[in-house]
């Protein structure tokens, strides 16, 4: 899989959305990680500075856990705040 380091604290607070950070990603690519990363489905962004320092996104994948993938590998996106709920919901 992408793994460098797990990160066990999700970031994903209110203030990040007021802020307006992307809390969301759409995968436009998987030519690596086909098991790991569907495409064109929302994934829950985490926030991890060193790995964006690497040119890396860390997101909840297929397995449930979190994962280093590249970050071309996504495209960020702002969820309604209903569908964001729904989304965290179904987490």
């Amino acid at each position: 899989m992408g793994s460098v380091r797990k990160n066990t604290k999700s970031s994903g607070s209110s203030s990040d959305r007021e802020a307006g950070v992307a809390r969301f990603v759409l995968s436009v690519r998987n030519r690596d990680y086909p098991a790991s990363l569907e495409l064109r489905k929302v994934y829950r962004l985490l926030k991890d500075e060193q790995a964006s320092r690497h040119g890396q996104v860390r997101v909840i994948d297929e397995s449930g856990e979190d994962y280093l993938y590249p970050q071309e590998y996504f495209v960020p996106i702002t969820l309604p705040q209903a569908a964001e709920r729904a989304v965290l919901k179904a987490i």
